[in-house]
């Protein structure tokens, strides 16, 4: 959704944030996979679930351990608490709350009344019983040591890496990849969203140690290369404004002047307009956007008027920017004739 600031002069400036990596980085045990809308309408399984996988090469008690949940913006976690122990590659299903639809889920190594949020929230493996407090911003609960794995999804607050993994339905789950042996610390890199597919301590092993056999290789190279150019266009819905004929005294009705952005930087951009002095003399130029009254659009060299800004990439199709020009005061007294001004949209990559 298109946030529109106020219409004054402002300096843009960037941050560049740096977030702390997970203590995920060497834990054996991981978050495999979360499914969320169990039980809900179309639903495959009938409960939610929270899957763990050892990718280490020991057994694991998880006697003192808890699976926690929080949603997308809370600090306030509910536990579940965790029995026996993970053996090496092996899986561990912690069944949660339920509904009427869908299956049953295979039988659980162990179970908690936690309801998941379908499409947005946290989930942390903790090896401690004791609920976190964190999760207000991304990286705030990788800095604690008890906190083995973390995933945020959907629009979550908090999670590994520069993003969340993607927002979840009743009909698809977050997956690790490689079966659940791959960790890199970015809940969007590590996994996607996909039909769920609940492993227990029952489930054939994954592999995550195993290597292939010394033998006789062969090997060639190839070189690759590949040019990338920013995306950053604009187009205006008309490229010509004409108020036709009036009369000095009068204010004209403002004219729809759609603007439609196309960026891929994902910090985002700013849209803002300047013009120059109508000739033979200047007449009261202004815009407005939606809810807000009609100012003056600055005359070149001062400074452009900051129509709105975005912190993301645009949309695939574009953003749309609905501004109106008209005029801010009703027309002066000045001579007759043929008055000619050009305003000019301009967009700036942050």
């Amino acid at each position: 959704m298109h946030r529109f600031r106020s219409l004054v002069l402002v300096v843009l400036a960037c941050a560049v944030l740096a977030v702390p990596a997970a203590h995920g980085a060497s834990a054996a045990v991981v978050i495999s996979q979360v499914y969320a809308g169990g039980g809900n309408s179309g639903a495959p399984w009938a409960n939610d679930y929270v899957e763990l996988l050892n990718r280490g090469s020991t057994p694991v008690d998880l006697g003192s351990w808890t699976v926690q949940y929080a949603s997308a913006s809370s600090t306030s976690w509910s536990t579940t608490a965790l029995t026996g122990s993970i053996q090496p590659g092996h899986y561990y299903l912690v069944q949660l709350a339920g509904g009427t639809n869908g299956s049953a889920l295979p039988a659980p190594d162990a179970t908690g009344t936690t309801n998941l949020a379908t499409s947005s929230g946290k989930v942390a493996l903790v090896s401690s019983g004791t609920a976190l407090s964190c999760g207000a911003s991304a990286g705030s609960c990788s800095a604690n040591p008890l906190v083995e794995d973390l995933v945020g999804y959907g629009s979550a607050s908090d999670y590994e890496g520069a993003s969340p993994a993607p927002a979840l339905s009743n009909t698809t789950a977050a997956m690790r990849a490689d079966a659940g042996c791959t960790d890199t610390d970015s809940s969007s890199a590590d996994f996607t969203a996909v039909a769920p597919s609940p492993r227990s301590s029952g489930s054939p092993a994954a592999s995550c140690g195993a290597t292939t056999p010394p033998g006789p290789t062969a090997s060639a190279a190839a070189s690759v290369d590949v040019d990338l150019q920013q995306v950053l266009s604009i187009a205006l819905e008309r490229p010509a404004i004409s108020f036709g004929t009036t009369i000095s005294g009068a204010t004209p009705a403002p004219i729809s002047e759609h603007v439609t952005v196309m960026s891929n930087d994902t910090a985002g951009y700013a849209l803002t307009i300047h013009r120059s002095a109508f000739s033979p003399a200047d007449l009261p130029l202004g815009l407005s956007v939606p809810d807000t009254a009609i100012v003056p659009i600055p005359i070149a060299p001062a400074a452009d008027l900051l129509v709105g800004s975005m912190s993301a990439a645009s949309a695939a199709g574009g953003d749309v920017w609905p501004t109106a020009i008209g005029f801010s005061s009703p027309l002066p007294v000045t001579a007759p004739g043929h008055y000619t001004a050009t305003v000019t949209f301009t967009v700036v990559g942050r």
